[in-house]
C-alpha cells in the first residue's frame, strides 16, 4: 500500500489525499468520488463512494510514478450536489487551486465517478486542466460542454448501469465533439454503476492519463 497523507483545504474541508510521494511532479491526476443529488451530510473517509476511488489512485501511482505523476484523491465536504450550489464543483475548483499553490503550474487530468464525474466536467475550464475522465458520470439535460474547450475528454460507462445513463453519456460526448480537443466514449461491458470490473476501469484511467500528459508508452483506450 502506498504511503498516503491528507490535508484539509478549508475549515470544513474538502480534503486532499496524496498517494505516494513525488518531489518534482510533472503532472497530476485529481480523483473525485460520487455522491447524492441532495444532501448536506458531511462526507467521511469510510463511506463506499470515497473508498471506491482508492484502487484508481493505486493503479495510477503504479503506472506513472516514474514519470512524475502526482496522484490526489479529493474528499468532498458534503455528500450532495445540492442544486445551484453545485458543492462538488466548488470543491473541485478549490482543490485545483490548492494543487497549483502547493506544486506549481503542472498539467492536471481530472477523473470523477458518478456525481464526481459531473463535477469534473463542469470544472474542466480550470486553467491547469488538460483532460477529463468521466466514470459513469451523472449528466443532466443542459449540462454545458463549453468548459471542455481544448481539453481531452473520455467518458466510460457500464452498459448495465441503471443509476446513471450510458445514453446520456454518449449524447454528451457527441455534443462535446468540435469543442473539446478530443471526445471519446467507451462502453464497459457486463458491468454496472459500482464498477465491479475494476481492472478494466483502471486500465482506462491509466491509458487516458498517460495519453493526455504525453508520456512514452501511453495509449488511448477509446473505441
Amino acid at each position: 500500500m502506498p504511503q498516503e497523507r491528507t490535508w484539509r483545504i478549508g475549515t470544513n474541508g474538502p480534503w486532499l489525499t496524496v498517494s505516494g510521494e513525488t518531489r518534482q511532479p510533472r503532472g497530476a491526476v485529481l480523483i473525485l468520488h460520487g455522491g447524492d443529488v441532495t444532501s448536506t451530510v458531511p462526507t467521511t473517509p469510510w463511506e463506499g463512494a470515497v473508498l471506491r476511488m482508492i484502487p484508481f489512485a493505486w493503479a495510477l501511482r503504479r503506472a506513472w510514478s516514474d514519470s512524475g505523476l502526482l496522484v490526489l484523491r479529493l474528499r468532498l465536504r458534503v455528500r450532495g450536489w445540492n442544486g445551484t450550489a453545485a458543492d462538488a464543483v466548488v470543491d473541485t475548483r478549490q482543490a485545483l487551486e490548492e494543487i497549483e499553490r502547493r506544486f506549481g503550474p503542472i498539467p492536471v487530468v481530472t477523473t470523477g465517478h458518478s456525481m464526481g464525474g459531473r463535477a469534473v466536467l463542469q470544472a474542466a475550464d480550470a486553467q491547469r486542466v488538460r483532460g477529463v475522465l468521466g466514470l459513469a458520470p451523472w449528466i443532466c439535460d443542459g449540462d454545458p460542454v463549453e468548459p471542455l474547450r481544448d481539453r481531452h475528454l473520455l467518458i466510460a460507462h457500464a452498459d448495465f448501469d441503471i443509476t446513471t445513463s450510458p445514453a446520456d453519456s454518449r449524447a454528451y460526448v457527441d455534443r462535446a465533439r468540435g469543442v473539446a480537443a478530443s471526445a471519446d466514449f467507451v462502453p464497459v461491458h457486463v458491468d454496472s454503476h459500482p464498477m465491479v470490473r475494476i481492472g478494466r476501469w483502471n486500465e482506462l484511467a491509466v491509458a487516458f492519463t498517460g495519453r493526455v500528459l504525453g508520456w512514452a508508452g501511453s495509449r488511448t483506450a477509446a473505441r
